[in-house]
């Protein structure tokens, strides 16, 4: 009896002295994984539901791969919420790499249609917008990333001609 208990010991102390290493992967100041949304694809504009495609770009700082889990998010445009959400897509991105991934949205901004035609009405006009959210990366021990990013769009760009 007093063997097993030795050994499960042994066991508990290996497994907390490597999840201690784990945990020390994210644990220094080192620069955090940057994500940028780069373009908004419109699919499809009816009166109801809007759907879009958002690009984003993820910059892996490390010299390690970065496992992305997922992203939750909130894209306000000027002062208006256009949408949010959860993404779960798991991929790589290579060590000091970047990588890009599309996020499929729906939307319906009829309740807020006086607030998108006041800011459409200068279509070559840029539009202030904010992306707020958290990325979730690691392989077997979360870990997760503060989004904040602030930009502007000019709608001109985003209507086929």
């Amino acid at each position: 009896m007093l063997g097993q208990w030795h050994t499960f010991q042994l066991f508990t102390l290996v497994l907390i002295l490597n999840l201690g290493g784990c945990a020390s992967w994210f644990s220094d100041d080192s620069v955090e994984p940057a994500v940028h949304l780069v373009k908004v694809e419109v699919v499809r504009a009816k009166l109801l539901e809007q759907r879009f495609i958002l690009h984003f770009r993820i910059d892996n700082p490390y010299d390690s791969d970065l496992t992305v889990r997922g992203m939750e998010y909130r894209i306000h445009l000027a002062d208006m919420l256009l949408t949010e959400g959860e993404h779960e897509h798991w991929f790589t991105v290579g060590p000091k790499r970047s990588a890009y991934f599309k996020v499929p949205i729906r939307t319906n901004l009829w309740p807020k249609v006086k607030t998108v035609v006041k800011l459409l009405k200068k279509p070559n006009q840029q539009i202030p917008y904010r992306l707020e959210g958290e990325l979730e990366t690691g392989l077997f021990i979360a870990h997760y990333v503060h989004l904040e990013r602030n930009g502007v769009i000019i709608p001109a760009d985003l209507t086929p001609e």
